[in-house]
């Protein structure tokens, strides 16, 4: 009888475990059912053509912001928690997130949606919305991204700095965390790699090109005329320059003619010229319009689909992207 009892109890622990209950899809909230929630992706699109209205720059952050959530952890939100007194070091603090941007564009949508149907929409899935929604805006490259993914309870700054990769990374880093330890491929690396046509980087990832000498793999009037200029040498603030020279504001194939003509801010950049097969893409992109366009959209939905998290024995629908539940 005592077994039983045991058993029995076992089979209602077990039972009270939440099984993975969600299957990530298209359109994921327009299906009826207590995950319905069939405005969620209009409702984030508004939020972000308002906020791009206002600065452009914010597309390039929110895009960012979705590679720096992916790659570490998975797309899973944990990018966007704050530090709290359980967790003084979340991604937020880590050397390598320095600068990010858009968390107020995401705390804006997730506000809307809770008011709307409160408790369906995970931040994580908000997040690969906006930077879907921002690329759109900024280009007109459109595509489909799938939704049903929960918010990490984790976040971690030292796993950030050991898994992001710096701008001093050489192209053999980059294949690795890209290819072998991410399960991208190498042409994914390349084309994501286009998304430094927009935005900003600050002075201080990049100097050490700078000076004392100028690194060789940099153009050196570029170096001397630009950079060294919006980059004094031990300046007291470390400024930040626009990662695209030639057009700041546009998310387009730019990127690749200026890693071609030795103009660009991060060595990983010019890393992407030391093999066949990259610097092959690199070219390709540069001469022919509209290519890497395609591709992007090809690559952006892989990158949004990395290690998601679906069990809610894993996961949850956090009430507020910048805090666990368990914190209320």
């Amino acid at each position: 009888m005592k077994n039983k009892v045991l058993l029995f109890s076992f089979f209602l622990l077990y039972a009270s475990i939440p099984t993975n209950a969600r299957e990530i899809g298209l359109g994921y909230y327009k299906h009826k059912g207590t995950c319905s929630c069939s405005d969620a992706e209009s409702i984030v699109k508004s939020v972000v053509e308002e906020a791009l209205n206002k600065d452009r720059g914010v597309g390039a952050g929110l895009i960012r912001l979705l590679f720096h959530d992916c790659f570490v952890g998975g797309c899973d939100g944990s990018v966007l928690l704050d530090e709290s007194d359980r967790n003084p070091y979340p991604e937020k603090k880590a050397r390598n997130n320095i600068g990010l941007r858009g968390f107020e564009v995401i705390d804006e949508a997730k506000s809307r949606l809770e008011k709307h149907c409160p408790g369906v929409v995970s931040c994580a899935d908000i997040l690969v919305f906006a930077a879907r929604d921002a690329v759109e805006i900024l280009n007109g490259i459109g595509y489909s991204v799938t939704a049903g993914r929960l918010d990490s309870k984790v976040s971690s700054a030292s796993e950030a700095d050991q898994i992001l990769p710096p701008p001093t990374f050489d192209r053999q880093q980059l294949e690795d965390l890209f290819v072998n330890k991410k399960g991208l491929t190498v042409e994914d690396l390349v084309v994501l790699s286009g998304a430094h046509t927009i935005g900003r980087s600050h002075c201080s990832s990049f100097t050490n090109r700078l000076y004392p000498d100028i690194d060789p793999t940099l153009d050196e009037d570029f170096a001397n005329k630009t950079l060294r200029k919006q980059c004094p040498e031990n300046a007291y603030v470390d400024g930040v320059v626009n990662l695209d020279h030639v057009t700041e504001n546009a998310l387009d194939g730019q990127y690749y003619t200026n890693v071609l003509d030795l103009k660009t801010v991060f060595f990983s950049d010019w890393s992407l010229l030391t093999s066949q097969e990259t610097r092959d893409l690199v070219v390709e992109y540069a001469t022919k319009p509209g290519v890497w366009e395609k591709d992007f959209a090809v690559s952006m939905p892989k990158l949004s689909n990395l290690n998601v998290i679906t069990n809610p024995a894993e996961g949850e629908i956090r009430k507020s992207c910048r805090a666990v539940n368990s914190y209320y």
